[in-house]
């Protein structure tokens, strides 16, 4: 089964196995000749399904018998993770969201509220903030440019648009009582930037992602957020980083 799409400026050609995968891209359908070709074979699905478990194990859970069709989503997504850096972009793991079209991108660790936080900006800003990508955006870097770019990896909730806008700002959250933002050095972020980058498995290409994020820290400013997850969160975070 083989479909094309647009995908961060470049147009992807998936040739897979199951149809599922080009249901869950069909709003990045695009006709056109491919810049980059996907093509997944049991080997890949094999290999997802290998690496699973092994998260699972060394996690101490029980592993998923997860169906072949959702383990190729997962090879094209890492296939496609890989080919992108060679044009100057990488998946990044984080909320984004767009407001008055200017991108904002919040990270952190699993589970300390990006999706929440992300809401409470909506809730304040109402129509002028728009969800670019609520899990796993594409981020280009081009002559000191940032772009962020909407993906079909846009988290549980479905979150995210196929729109693309510049990056004014990263920002990273972490709970506490009191609402308090402040920028930080590359220093003291860097170790997360990277844990949140996509990590290809040839060496060559974790050189180009490493120059890569590099040069997104040399033109975008990191804040770090301390916040209790209420409306006022997005407020201080807002009026801090624009």
């Amino acid at each position: 089964m083989k479909s094309t799409y647009k995908i961060a400026e470049k147009v992807i050609c998936i040739d897979s196995l199951y149809n599922e995968v080009h249901d869950y891209c069909k709003d990045y359908r695009f006709d056109g000749t491919a810049d980059i070709t996907v093509t997944v074979t049991k080997a890949d699905i094999d290999y997802e399904r290998e690496r699973s478990e092994h998260t699972a194990k060394a996690e101490g859970r029980v592993p998923f018998d997860y169906p072949d069709s959702y383990l190729e989503e997962l090879a094209v997504y890492r296939d496609l993770s890989e080919k992108m850096i060679n044009y100057g972009t990488f998946l990044f793991h984080g909320s984004c969201i767009a407001v008055d079209g200017v991108g904002y991108l919040f990270t952190a660790k699993s589970g300390t509220g990006k999706s929440t936080h992300t809401r409470l900006w909506r809730e304040l800003l109402g129509s002028r903030a728009v969800m670019v990508n609520d899990d796993k955006p594409f981020i280009n870097i081009n002559g000191g440019k940032v772009t962020v770019y909407g993906t079909p990896y846009n988290g549980k909730h479905k979150l995210g648009n196929n729109i693309s806008v510049p990056l004014k700002a990263v920002c990273l959250l972490e709970r506490a009582k009191e609402n308090s933002i402040q920028e930080v050095s590359r220093t003291d972020v860097y170790a997360l930037m990277l844990q949140q980058s996509y990590r290809p498995r040839k060496p060559e290409q974790v050189s180009k992602m490493l120059a890569l994020l590099d040069e997104m820290l040399d033109n975008v400013k990191v804040y770090r957020l301390d916040c209790n997850m209420d409306i006022e969160a997005a407020k201080v975070a807002y009026e801090g980083m624009r």
